[in-house]
């Protein structure tokens, strides 16, 4: 499926839901909006397509440094599931303190498996640029620089975390060069293909609350492999139950350890599959 096609499947979904309510596919727009600018900004790049919400005008992202100081929270409010979300001050996020004891080690026998600790309570899922993105009290963001969450641990859980933070923070901010930069493991030339495709106003800085409101935070997560250098996750989208049989949407994710932290690797369609299961059977909950 190209960008176009899923750009176009997209705007589908929107323009009915006033007719039918919030459909399955809606719902899986979220896991279809992650393909598109996880995959997606680097198809934009490749094939020349423009993004649902792009001008024609080059991308020009807000100052990260605007409201980044403030800190606590607002009133929270709920998602399209009615599930809480907290709205951070800063619209960066909010990291919470952490307790690194809690955090897994390799000899443990849920290392792979084990959620982190503090996504389940209040403030563990965050409303970010009109995404929800998690917080840990274990395994970060343990700061916000420059508008970045980072600080991630060097646990599976750790890059679970980072693999959603990054992916969906893409998503809302596509056009986001810092990042760009500093989060996806871009080689030069996919940089320069990107620094392209974002002066031809091919990548939108904020996307609206429209595409936004699908960004709701995923289920569960997947460790499929996991090692020092490299780890790949799978999150899985709930969407609303269809014939009594409840269905997620998978996309596959993978990050790599550089640096002290973790980055999302570039990826293409056909490695980054969205799939969808009817089963949590071996994934983690939050």
């Amino acid at each position: 499926m190209t960008t176009r096609d899923m750009a176009n499947k997209d705007k589908g979904f929107r323009d009915s839901d006033s007719e039918r309510g919030i459909s399955f596919g809606a719902i899986a727009s979220a896991a279809v909006l992650t393909l598109i600018v996880v995959v997606g900004v680097f198809m934009y790049v490749t094939h020349g397509n423009s993004s649902p919400s792009a001008s024609n005008a080059p991308a020009s992202a807000p100052s990260p440094s605007a409201g980044t100081h403030a800190t606590g929270f607002a009133e929270p409010t709920t998602d399209l599931f009615g599930r809480r979300v907290d709205i951070p001050n800063n619209p960066a996020g909010q990291p919470l303190p952490q307790d690194v004891s809690k955090q897994h080690k390799p000899s443990d026998g849920d290392w792979l498996t084990a959620a982190p600790a503090g996504t389940t309570d209040p403030h563990g899922w965050q409303r970010v640029y009109g995404a929800s993105v998690p917080f840990s009290t274990s395994d970060g963001p343990v700061d916000i620089e420059n508008g970045l969450a980072v600080g991630f641990s060097h646990t599976p859980q750790g890059a679970a975390l980072a693999a959603a933070q990054i992916a969906y923070r893409l998503n809302a901010r596509p056009g986001d060069r810092d990042l760009y930069v500093h989060q996806v493991n871009a080689s030069p030339p996919q940089l320069a293909a990107y620094d392209s495709a974002r002066s031809a106003g091919r990548l939108p800085a904020q996307e609206p609350e429209r595409i936004t409101r699908y960004l709701v935070a995923p289920d569960a997560f997947q460790i499929e492999n996991y090692a020092d250098d490299m780890a790949i996750v799978r999150l899985a989208t709930r969407g609303p139950a269809s014939d009594g049989q409840q269905l997620w949407a998978a996309v596959r994710l993978v990050v790599s350890w550089e640096n002290g932290d973790w980055r999302l690797e570039p990826t293409d369609a056909g490695s980054s599959q969205t799939e969808f299961v009817n089963s949590l059977d071996g994934w983690t909950k939050w």
